[in-house]
Parts: structure tokens; C-alpha cells; sequence
């Protein structure tokens, strides 16, 4: 049973083509919507979607976080309803974990082939877009993924020896755009021309954006 968490980003775009020049077979690829991401990652959705599918590959399932009553909770409401600022304003990467891994583990537990893979005593395999420049991000989650012992995880990009620069080659040699960065409209993290990218573009997801920073003020 192979799945692939895709985000949206040059990694895993690149991963899924890589899969398919390698004749990977991919069994499962979720997309985890936090409901605030950017309008070209909404609209590379459509078209990865489209190409996976001409390519004989699974279409793109996405899943969310829901709540206890099992209601939609985007993290924009969230933040909202705490007065916070996103988890990765304080130092932490909960709000990734919350509604990036968290919903696509929670699907997999209900999805009836990877419960037959584990009731097999079986491994799901998930594979992972970390390019080959990225050793370190996966150093660190060695100790995790030695001790997991529902899913096995692979780094395809680094067997391959794909850095980014060859990701984005073997993109546009498939005949696709480059996707983007993949991020939050109202992300702590992002740069100061991504913020005036939504200025002159996305004026609307700005004031939302600021809206939840006025609502965590003390």
C-alpha cells in the first residue's frame, strides 16, 4: 500500500512525476487543506489532478481537520476563535501537525485498504517529497520514523539524487507549471514580497490576514 502526502509545492509535484517516469506504483495521494492556502495552490490542485489522472495515476483526495461534532475547522478559524497567531509564530509547528499530518493519519485509519494492509501485519508505505539537499530534514525524522509502526516512510527525491534544481527540470520537462511556494495566506513565516504579493493581488486575503493578527493582540 503506497500513499503520498502531497503538498502542493515543487517537492512533491516532482515527486509524482518522478513516481511516474519510475513506475512507482501509487496506491493513495491525499492533499491535507488547512482551508487557507494560497489561490495558485487551489488552482495547481485542478491541474495536477488533471495530469495524474491522464497519466494513469490516482486523482488528488483531500482531507481537513474536523472537530469532535465532525465540523470543518480550517486553521484561519481557528485562530480566530483562540486569539492566536499561528503555532509557528511562538516557535512551534502544531498547526502543521494539526491540520496537515493529523487529518491524512485519521483518514488512512478509516480507509479500508491500508486497515487491511496493517491487519496483514503489513506496513503503508508514505512516501515523502524531501529533495536531496535536504538531508537534514530528514535526519530529524529518523528517530520517528524508526519507531513508527504503522507506516514505513521513503524519500524517493533523495534516492533519485533530485535536488531542487532538478525538480523543477523534470516539472516542466512533463509538460506542467511550476506550482509555487505551498503556504498559509496569513503564515508568520512568509517574506516580505510575498506579503506584497497579496497587497497588489489578493487584497481581500490581506485583511483577513491582519484580522487575525489584530484579534491576538493582548
Amino acid at each position: 500500500m503506497n500513499i503520498v502526502g502531497y503538498g502542493g509545492g515543487t517537492d512533491s509535484t516532482a515527486m509524482l512525476v518522478g513516481l511516474w517516469q519510475h513506475h512507482v506504483p501509487v496506491d493513495l495521494i491525499l492533499f491535507a487543506d488547512p482551508g487557507g492556502e494560497q489561490p495558485h495552490t487551489y488552482h495547481y490542485l485542478r491541474i495536477m489532478d488533471q495530469w495524474l489522472r491522464e497519466h494513469g495515476m490516482p486523482g488528488i483526495t483531500r482531507v481537513w481537520y474536523t472537530d469532535r461534532q465532525g465540523q470543518r475547522l480550517t486553521l484561519e478559524q481557528e485562530c480566530l476563535r483562540s486569539a492566536s497567531l499561528p503555532s509557528i509564530a511562538y516557535g512551534w509547528k502544531k498547526c502543521s501537525l494539526k491540520h496537515k499530518v493529523a487529518p491524512q493519519e485519521k483518514f488512512c485509519a478509516h480507509y479500508p485498504p491500508c486497515q487491511a494492509a496493517w491487519a496483514r501485519g503489513e506496513n503503508v508505505v508514505k512516501m515523502i517529497g524531501y529533495d536531496a539537499g535536504e538531508e537534514k530534514r530528514r535526519l530529524r525524522a529518523l528517530p520517528h520514523d524508526l519507531t513508527d509502526r504503522k507506516y514505513q516512510k521513503a524519500y524517493p527525491l533523495m534516492e533519485w539524487g533530485w535536488d531542487r534544481n532538478r525538480c523543477i527540470q523534470e516539472i516542466q520537462n512533463a509538460g506542467l507549471p511550476l506550482p509555487g511556494k505551498s503556504s498559509c495566506f496569513f503564515c508568520p513565516s512568509m517574506k516580505r514580497r510575498e506579503i506584497r504579493t497579496l497587497y497588489h493581488q489578493y487584497p481581500d486575503l490581506l485583511a483577513r490576514a491582519l484580522a487575525i493578527e489584530d484579534r491576538a493582540r493582548p
